[in-house]
């Protein structure tokens, strides 16, 4: 069995690799942008914004909930999609955080 070797990468590089991993796919990104519209969203008016499943639309909105860029309430037996602002500005953040240092390490080229 391969071990894992995660444990040698810095806390930055994994949550950064988390993070593009959250947004990897389109339909996440369209899901973002289709809350985002609304302010706050229940599966179904996702499902009928993209071609996809509703089960598929579920497993996309469980990544972006994994970690952290959505928060969901339970409105009876249904549950409610808001964008985690506060994840997603510090996210990006990290993203802007990394381009700096690869400028400062490539140099004063740039």
């Amino acid at each position: 069995m391969a071990l894992s070797k995660l444990q040698y990468f810095e806390e930055i590089s994994l949550r950064l690799s988390e993070f593009t991993k959250a947004l990897s796919h389109p339909a996440r990104l369209e899901i973002l942008e289709t809350i985002a519209k609304r302010e706050t969203c229940i599966c179904s008016e996702i499902v009928n914004k993209l071609p996809l499943a509703q089960s598929t639309v579920s497993q996309h909105l469980k990544e972006l909930k994994k970690y952290g860029l959505i928060n969901s309430e339970a409105d009876g037996s249904k549950s409610c999609y808001t964008i985690n602002w506060k994840a997603l500005e510090s996210s990006f953040g990290m993203v802007q955080g990394f381009a700096d240092k690869l400028k400062k390490l490539n140099g004063p080229g740039i």
